[in-house]
Formats: C-alpha cells, structure tokens, sequence
C-alpha cells in the first residue's frame, strides 16, 4: 500500500495539492537534489504544467509575468544556496512590481541548517537574504506546520500590496509524511473595505470638481469597471506605466501613459482636481517628483503607507481600488449631476497629441517601426519590454493596449528580464485559453543575457515573437557617456552572435528587418510562422544599419530638460 492509498501524502505532494487548490495551473524552476520530492509530486500528480528554465533568476521572471497576465499567483521551484541566491534579481523585480509570487526552494538536511559547516548547497543566511528581497520569507521545519506556512505565504503573498513570498524546506522536511489535511484550500481572502465617511468626504471634493483626472497605476488594473463608470461622468485618464489598458488605450477620455511631456504638465496646470490610484507616483514617471500636478490630489490606496508618499495629498482613502472607485461612482451618479467643463476632454485630446507628436518626432527613422507595431496590435497583443533604447524612447507608450494586463515589463529596470517574461506570457496565454499574440521588444544586451532560456522558450513550443533592437552596444550607457564624461565609450562595445545562425542552431525562425523594407509584412509574417512551428521567431532590427533616434536619450527625464523642450 503506498502512502496516498492510506491518506499519508509526502510535504512535497501537499505543497502540490495545496497549487492545486489556489488554480495554479503551471510553475517555473530548475530542478535540483533538494527540490525532487516536491518536483516528484507535480510530476506524478500530472496536474500542474512545470517549465524547465535554465536558471532560477529566468525562472523568476517566467513566474512574475505569468502572475502578472493572469491576475493570480505565479509559482517558481529553486534549489537551495547558490539556487535561491540567483532569484534575488528577480524578486526585486517582482517586488518592485507588487507581484503575487510563491517561491519554494530547498534547504539542506534539518539537522545540519544553521551550522554553517560547508555542506553542500548551504548558505547560512539563506532565509535573511530572501526576507530582503522580498515581502516575506518562511521555513517549513516539520511537516505539521507544511500547511499552516503554505496558507500564511498565499495570504501574504495575494494581500494588497502584493509581493514575493519565499518558502524554504529542508530536503528531509519535503519527504516527510503527514495524514492528508482536511483543510487544503487556500485561506479566502478579501479585499479592503473603504471607510464609507472618507468616501464620502472625498464625494464632497470631487463633485465640485469642474476638470477632473484620474491617475491611474498598477495597483487600479481589477478597477475598469469603476474606471469607465467615472469616465462616462466625464472624468479624464491618464496612467503610469504599469498602469495602461486600464482605460482602453484608444479611448477618447485618456491620455493613455503620455504623463511626462510638456504639453501634458500644461493640461495638468488646467485641472482641478487628480485622484491617483493605485500608483506610487514613482520618480522616473514624474521628473523625480517635480512634475506639477493639479493644485488639488486625492489619493485611493490599499497600501497604507502610500499617504503622502512623493506627493502629499490633500485627501488619502485606504482601500481597494476596484470596491473604493465603485462606491465613488455610486455616490456621484446619485447625487446632482456634476458640472464637468464641455471642454476637458477636448483639451486632454490636444495635449495627447501633441505628446505623441513630440514621441514620433524624436524616433526618426523608427517611427515606421512604431507604426507597424501598433497596426499588429490592433489584432490583440501581449507587449512584453525589456530595459532597452526603444521601450524608453516609445515602447512604455506605444502601441496602444487595450487590456490592464496586456503589458509586461520590468518595472525596476533590470536588464535581461524580457526574454524569460516573455516566456512566462506565453505560457498564461495557453493557460488563460486566449488568441493574443506575444510581442517582446529587447535590445542585444538583454537578450544574450539570459540567452539559454532561448532554449527553454523553443522545448516548451512558445509562440512569440522577438523584435531585437541590435546596436552591438549597451545604447543607454554609451548615450550617458557622450552627455557627461567626454564620449569616452568605455564597456559599452558588445561582441554577438551571429543572431541568425544562433536560431538556425536552436529551433527559431528568424527575419531580418530592413529600413526600407515592408516593416508591417514582416511583422506579420513573424507571427504566422511562430504559430505554424510553434517555437519563437525573431526578428533582428540592425539599429548602425536604420540609423539613430533624432533626440538622443540619455537617462531619466528631469525637470529641466522638459522645461527646455
């Protein structure tokens, strides 16, 4: 008799039970001595997909995105020591983020952790290093309390602000036995109720708002529903990054994530009230908080410590977004009709574009290129950025989303993470049943990076596409060393493969982008051969070849260099 028929289960095959439970449908890792029991137990459980990448810092990333296109837990296995260390970049990104994450990685022997004897895989300050990267991190010490510090971690983990949480168990603790528990399911958790006496003080400041704007972050992606019910009061949008697709991108009432020019500080200048939502108002997408907002700001926030972070507000409401927008809305539409300005919407349509003019103009010759992706976006899309050049320069504004959770991009500026997230999107796309198409958009330095999860993305039959933005050079860098330290390019200078036998060797198609070639066609070429292959395609852009952008960017935008636009 086996141990499942006698309702005995291993700690390993309860932590895949207990996925199981919270609708996780595929997990991302690396295989290791001290992981097996728990990887043993997806494997013959057959019902959680596992993707093999080829490093635990990849394995992060897959999972972050993965999360982060599905709306709910994303899931990665690591090894214990040097393992979980590779990780740590990515669960600062996923921190950064306020992703949902579960990160189980192995630990040595129960008897010999602490001890700091050299043992194999150890690392003697493996729990303190993770509770650094991320929300919060736990050891499972015996099998007793496996449930108990699963259910705690998917608390945390899910709970407004999101965040990584990280589980360590020792290898011994994963092959313990213990009588299958009668309470498997993840802990039902709900969202955070506003104050009904701050909505309504916040009702009594908006409703003799005349040119009200929403500003709309990550944290308001499950609010559309209250987003489009204030927009057809006639409240105008705009969005950070992290926030697009909230409000359709094509929308006539948003400004979309055009937040940092000139002409839109202006059009700020003209209104009287901003709600910011679920948005930290970081620095790189307010001039390191000297863009000038509306006299009056207004903040909603699950996030408690969020009050009067980089901007103080005039009114703060603790509370979830989606729950705290809809009760504003019932408020509004109850009482007297508000007096918005006839004029708003006008106006934020001018300032729109003119930012994008101001965009376009400064691409040069990759205006086209921005121009072909936003024709196949328009079929839907997954827009999946690494730290590179273009993402700067237009791809954290263009093409227009229709969808909160249709972009994907590291939000802490860590170079090389694109190509994993894309992988992560693919595999959601699958899980979530959807026909959207995986666009990434990275640079040469990025992509060799973590080039080996290539051969990740190609074994498990990615359907994406990769548009490289080649210069043989780290651009940003050697832009910053023209601006302040005499155009001495210094490490910058990148040595590649030959990208096209690289994906000849590997199972990739490939295409060359031309300047004066048919952009689109290629484009769209691109995407029918990944879904007829079923592996990636990539699509190399020879940036010495196209040329440079018209205005060189060099570093975040500050105060300054707007005002002199």
């Amino acid at each position: 008799m086996n141990a499942s028929s006698s309702h005995h289960i291993t700690v390993g095959e309860l932590i895949a039970r207990f996925l199981e439970g919270a609708k996780v449908k595929s997990a991302f890792g690396v295989i290791s001595i001290h992981n097996m029991p728990i990887l043993d137990a997806f494997h013959r459980r057959q019902n959680l997909r596992f993707i093999s990448s080829r490093g635990e810092a990849g394995a992060c990333n897959m999972a972050d995105a993965y999360a982060r296109a599905t709306g709910g837990l994303g899931v990665f296995v690591t090894s214990t020591g040097t393992g979980a260390g590779n990780a740590a970049g990515g669960l600062i990104e996923a921190y950064t983020a306020g992703t949902p994450l579960m990160h189980l990685t192995g630990q040595i022997e129960s008897e010999f952790v602490d001890q700091d004897l050299g043992y194999i895989h150890e690392a003697p300050a493996q729990l303190a290093m993770l509770k650094a990267v991320g929300k919060g991190a736990f050891r499972i010490r015996n099998a007793a309390s496996a449930l108990s510090v699963l259910q705690e971690a998917y608390r945390l983990a899910m709970t407004a602000p999101r965040g990584p949480v990280s589980i360590e168990i020792p290898i011994d603790v994963q092959a313990r036995l213990l009588q299958v528990p009668l309470d498997l399911e993840p802990p039902v958790l709900s969202p955070m109720l506003p104050d009904p006496a701050k909505l309504n003080l916040l009702y009594e400041e908006l409703r003799k708002a005349k040119r009200p704007l929403l500003w709309l972050g990550g944290g308001a992606r499950g609010a559309s529903s209250g987003v489009q019910r204030l927009v057809r009061l006639g409240f105008g949008v705009v969005t950070s990054v992290q926030g697009r697709g909230i409000l359709e991108e094509s929308h006539p009432h948003t400004l979309g994530s055009y937040n940092l020019q000139k002409p839109v500080e202006l059009f700020y200048q003209t209104c009287d009230a901003l709600l910011v939502v679920g948005s930290r108002l970081r620095s790189n997408e307010t001039l390191k908080y000297q863009l000038r907002f509306p006299k009056r700001l207004y903040r909603i926030d699950a996030d408690a410590l969020a009050q009067n972070k980089g901007y103080e507000s005039d009114l703060f409401v603790l509370g979830d977004a989606a729950l705290s927008l809809n009760a504003l809305a019932d408020l509004l539409e109850q009482g007297l009709p508000m007096q918005i300005d006839k004029d708003l919407i006008k106006d934020l349509a001018k300032a729109k574009q003119e930012a994008q003019a101001q965009v376009d103009d400064a691409l040069g010759p990759y205006c086209v290129l921005k121009q072909a992706v936003q024709n196949v976006a328009q079929k839907g899309l997954w827009w999946v950025r690494d730290i590179t050049l273009s993402n700067t320069m237009w791809g954290n504004r263009a093409p227009a989303l229709h969808h909160p959770r249709a972009g994907v991009h590291a939000l802490g500026g860590g170079i090389g993470q694109g190509l994993p997230m894309a992988i992560g999107v693919s595999v959601a796309n699958e899980d979530l049943d959807l026909k959207r198409q995986t666009l990434l958009l990275c640079g040469d330095g990025g992509l060799v990076l973590n080039m080996g999860e290539l051969a990740c993305a190609v074994q498990e039959r990615a359907q994406m596409v990769i548009l490289l933005m080649n210069d043989k050079s780290y651009g940003v860098i050697r832009n910053i060393q023209d601006d302040i330290y005499g155009a001495r390019h210094c490490y910058v200078d990148l040595h590649n493969p030959n990208f096209e036998t690289l994906c000849e060797s590997l199972g990739l198609g490939f295409y060359r982008l031309d300047k004066d070639g048919d952009v689109q066609s290629v484009l769209e070429k691109a995407f029918q051969q990944t879904q007829a292959i079923q592996a990636p395609v990539l699509v190399e852009v020879d940036m010495n070849a196209w040329g440079p952008f018209k205005i060189k960017f060099a570093g975040p935008i500050l105060k300054k260099d707007q005002d002199e636009k």
